[in-house]
Parts: C-alpha cells; structure tokens; sequence
C-alpha cells in the first residue's frame, strides 16, 4: 500500500484528507455551505471570455466524442452568444489542471475525480445525464475473460488487477475500498496494481487479454459492446456495486453569473432528439440531463474517499 500512497502524492493535484471533512482549497470561499466554491462577489475576479472551451472526461478516442458532442456545443454557442471549442483531453489530472489555470469553463468529469475538480479546481457541477424516466448511474464491474483463470474474486489474491487512474471512483478508489472492506485485499500486498489510464484501456486490456481482470464503469463498457468495440463472449463479470453518479458537468466557478446562468439553460433547453449525443449516449440508457448538486448527490463517493483515507489538499 505504500507504493501506491507514494504514488498519489507525486501528483500536481493531491488527495489528502483534513480530518474526515471535504475542503475547498485556500483560493475558494464556500460561504452558503453547498460545498462548492462560491461565484466571487468582486467583479475584478469574473471572466467573461469570447470563446468557452468545454472538455469531456478523458476517453479512448477523442476525435470520435468531438463529434459526439457537436450538435449540442452549437446549442450552447447559440444559447449564450459565445465561440465554443472542443477541448481533448489525454487525463483527468490535465483536465482538472487545465480548470484550474483558467484554461477551461465548461466541463464532464467523471465520478471519482469530481471531488478534485470541486475542491482544487472550483468546478461547479449541476447536471448529470439520466435516463428519460430520471433514473441514473452506473456500477462499478470487475471483469475478465473466459478461460484466464479467474473465476471470482478471490482468484485476483496473488495477481494483478488493472485500474484505470486514482482520480477514478470506479476504476480505483471504490474497488480498492471494497476488496479490503469485503475481501480482505489491499493492493501491493494481496494482488499487484496496474494502471491503465483509462476504461477503454482497461476493458480492452481484458479483451484482448492483456489484463486478467479489471475494475471499470459498466456505462463504458456498455456503451462499447454497443459500438461493437467488444463483444458479450470476450468479457465476464466478476462482482457488480450498488450504483454510483455518473460524469457530472459544470462550469468553473469565475465565469459571471449570467455566463453560467445561460450555460445551464443550454444544458437543461437542448434537444436530444435524432442527435449524435443521443445515438452514443442511449447505448448506456441516458436520455437528458437533469439537475444534481455536489453536496447529495455526491455523498456516497466522497465516503468512500474518507474510508480510503483520500482527501483534498490542492498543491
């Protein structure tokens, strides 16, 4: 487990715990209690820029989710009058960093690295994606091939697991927590971690077998069985979790009120309808976006973060 510790802590944005309790960094007030930073009541401190640049969370091919998204980033260029650029990014870390230096104002990140973004980033989400009757999230799933060997969970003892980052709820920190929680495992000491940045990765590491088993976000892996990326008989599901949030969107906390005001009527007034968004998305059964705040809707991860000793100290 030290390896890993060492690890996280040669990061730019570290998780550290501050006695139990979720904090924002030094440079944001969270004066109304929602746990997220405050838009600044100074003027001097807003930013009103000409172009808005949106990231979604780190995925396998980012030329193919530039055009995912096309269709309702000319929503949001129209709703709110600005240029809108699509940013790739290669990891969450960038991606929380690239918010934090003023680089980007709009954007999905996944579950596990919500948190970060919120505390070391002022990111402040309010829309998740949810199926057309309001249902939302996902499970964390862990996975491997016919024929490796590993038939159930306690068969990882003794070798490798695949995560895909430590920002990652249900790529690291969730599994993490439950294999010790519930098996009595602790990478480094139990099994060997590997990490391969991203779920595609490590679904294909599976698939291609690569990787014996892996801990992933089944709305990745559905949507890639969908797309035909991999099929039903190169995959076996080793343990399901209670259901998590899933990416949360939202906007950095400097842009002006009425900048963010009408980046949110885009979010909630766009039209899925017969749009490229639709037809990737509904592979996972997400239909609109619907309001959440950090604060409830985030509370089951920010749990599993204190019970893995995981906590907030931007550096």
């Amino acid at each position: 487990m030290k390896k890993l510790l060492t690890l996280a802590c040669a990061t730019m944005l570290t998780p550290v715990l501050a006695h139990g309790a979720f904090q924002l960094d030094s440079r944001y007030q969270d004066n109304d209690g929602d746990l997220i930073a405050d838009i600044p009541s100074d003027e001097s401190k807003l930013v009103d820029p000409s172009t808005l640049v949106f990231a979604y969370t780190p995925v396998e091919d980012p030329a193919v989710y530039k055009e995912v998204w096309s269709e309702f980033l000319d929503h949001l260029s129209e709703t709110t009058g600005k240029n809108v650029q699509f940013f790739p990014v290669q990891s969450n870390a960038a991606q929380i960093e690239a918010m934090r230096a003023g680089r980007l104002h709009i954007a999905g990140f996944n579950t596990g690295s919500n948190p970060l973004a919120v505390a070391c980033a002022g990111f402040r989400p309010f829309t998740m994606m949810a199926a057309a009757d309001g249902s939302f999230g996902y499970e964390m799933e862990i996975i491997s091939y016919p024929g490796s060997g590993v038939n159930d969970v306690e068969d990882i003892r003794g070798g490798e697991l695949a995560f895909t980052s430590q920002t990652s709820n249900s790529g690291f920190k969730a599994p993490s927590a439950i294999l010790k929680a519930d098996y009595n495992m602790i990478a480094g000491e139990d099994f060997e971690p590997v990490f391969s940045g991203k779920h595609d990765n490590s679904i294909l590491g599976v698939a291609n077998k690569d990787y014996k088993a892996a801990a992933v976000a089944n709305s990745v892996l559905n949507r890639m069985l969908s797309r035909d990326v991999v099929s039903e008989d190169q995959i076996v599901s080793l343990f399901k979790s209670q259901t998590f949030p899933t990416t949360g969107y939202g906007i950095a906390h400097n842009l002006t009120p009425e900048l963010q005001e009408k980046i949110q009527d885009a979010f909630f007034s766009f039209n899925w309808e017969g749009t490229a968004l639709e037809e990737e998305f509904s592979k996972s059964g997400e239909a609109q976006f619907v309001p959440i705040t950090f604060k409830n809707h985030w509370e089951v991860i920010r749990k599993i973060d204190a019970a893995s000793g995981v906590a907030y100290n931007c550096r």
